[in-house]
């Protein structure tokens, strides 16, 4: 067995290793091949799986497990130079090497998962990009497409057009008091051109097919009076059960929506909320849910309530959840309480090679920087940017010594906060 002098660094597999792989058959992750395919053969395997979670390829082994073994002459040169040097795109560096099995050598490139999303296999003058279906590698859809450009940091779903949106569909007070208070505009615009050049300007509209302007997804969900009118996937998702899973009888299901932010007016004594915002309306539908009589008696002979879970930490939890969202998915945020646990849920994987350790590292990157960024100018979150490590961590632990857990897959990322066992 050989490390490649042209890949990074990755685990060997032994004898072993290999033939358990090879028993268990091809699926995410292993894909199986002869050593006589063409380039863009190979290169379509390679792409589909750095465009997922990363996996292996074996060379020399028939779909049904069969070892034929490899026969090609320097077929580490040619992986390397015929498909990694001119067929995949952008560069990726593979980790090869070979196992003897019995009389016969197996191939293994092992691929991790990209960090330069959407990678393509050049051919003929095309760039196709293909994603991982099950065992089969598979040109992506338009969806895909969009997934694996957004999560390669290429296009900002936040900052596409929402067809159908104008104006009208933004509550003036709140930009009003976003652009007169906070931003410290001095002159706020008084007529619809205006407020259009303003807006786009900010990214809180864009033009259109037809040139005239309309919402961004940034602006509808930060601004909109309702977002779910003309993006279905907007709001929440708030699902109360007695239970330790989901079941028929749910105490409180509901979808919430409106804009993120709340209505604030200025006083002489500071400022004032004169409307909910959709992270309120979520604490204000969880209250009943979520709060129980303290054990301590007070001087005026009542119990004080107490929240199951902090509730700085929920709201710094939606609101990560709207700041990390992937808007190319179809479904709203989700917030479930079940018996012992409150799970917080965003739509999408993690954004481009971020992971829950470097997360909980402090690591930022958020894929919707507009929304972060307005939503930390009305101190709904971290300032800092790191709400995960500075608060949600802390909070749970000072509340009830219990670690937040956190799960991010494909589909989305799940934050879990459970209540110490009575």
């Amino acid at each position: 067995m050989r490390d490649s002098r042209w890949g990074v660094r990755s685990r060997a597999l032994n004898r072993r290793q290999l033939e358990e792989l090879i028993v268990n058959g091809e699926n995410s992750g292993v894909e199986f091949k002869r050593d006589d395919l063409r380039p863009e053969q190979l290169a379509k395997e390679v792409v589909a799986l750095a465009n997922f979670q990363g996996g292996r390829v074996l060379l020399g082994v028939e779909d049904d497990g069969t070892i034929t073994g490899i026969r090609r002459d320097d077929l580490e040169h040619w992986v390397m130079d015929a498909v990694f040097g001119h067929a995949v795109h952008p560069l990726i560096l593979p980790f090869y090497e070979e196992v003897a099995l019995d009389d016969r050598r197996v191939a293994i490139i092992t691929v991790t998962q990209g960090v330069s999303k959407p990678y393509v296999v050049r051919h003929r003058g095309r760039e196709d990009i293909y994603v991982r279906v099950g065992s089969t590698s598979r040109l992506a859809t338009r969806e895909q497409q969009a997934r694996l450009f957004d999560a390669g940091g290429l296009i900002a779903t936040e900052s596409l057009p929402v067809s159908g949106s104008g104006l009208n569909d933004l509550s003036r007070e709140r930009l009003t008091d976003y652009l007169g208070r906070i931003v410290g505009d001095r002159d706020i615009p008084t007529t619809t051109d205006a407020w259009h050049k303003r807006l786009c300007a900010m990214g809180l509209m864009v033009d259109g097919d037809d040139g005239a302007p309309v919402c961004s997804v940034a602006g509808l969900v930060l601004f909109g009076y309702r977002p779910r009118r003309l993006m279905r996937h907007a709001g929440v998702r708030w699902m109360c059960f007695a239970s330790l899973q989901k079941s028929y009888d749910a105490l409180d299901d509901q979808t919430l929506e409106g804009p993120l932010v709340g209505l604030w007016r200025k006083l002489s004594s500071g400022i004032e909320l004169v409307e909910n915002g959709l992270i309120e309306r979520v604490a204000d539908a969880m209250r009943p849910f979520v709060l129980e009589d303290g054990d301590q008696v007070d001087e005026s002979l009542r119990r004080p309530k107490r929240w199951h879970y902090p509730l700085e930490a929920v709201r710094e939890a939606v609101v990560n959840a709207f700041t990390h969202r992937d808007w190319t998915r179809y479904s709203e945020v989700e917030v479930i309480r079940y018996a012992d646990r409150l799970d917080v849920s965003s739509p999408g994987a993690l954004p481009n090679g971020m992971t829950v350790e470097k997360m909980l590292a402090g690591q930022r990157t958020p894929r919707n920087l507009l929304i972060s960024e307005v939503l930390r100018d009305y101190d709904y979150a971290d300032a800092r940017g790191m709400g995960v490590r500075n608060k949600i961590v802390p909070l749970m632990r000072t509340h009830n010594g219990v670690d937040p857990e956190f799960h991010a897959d494909e589909d989305r990322l799940r934050l879990t906060l459970r209540r110490r066992a009575e």
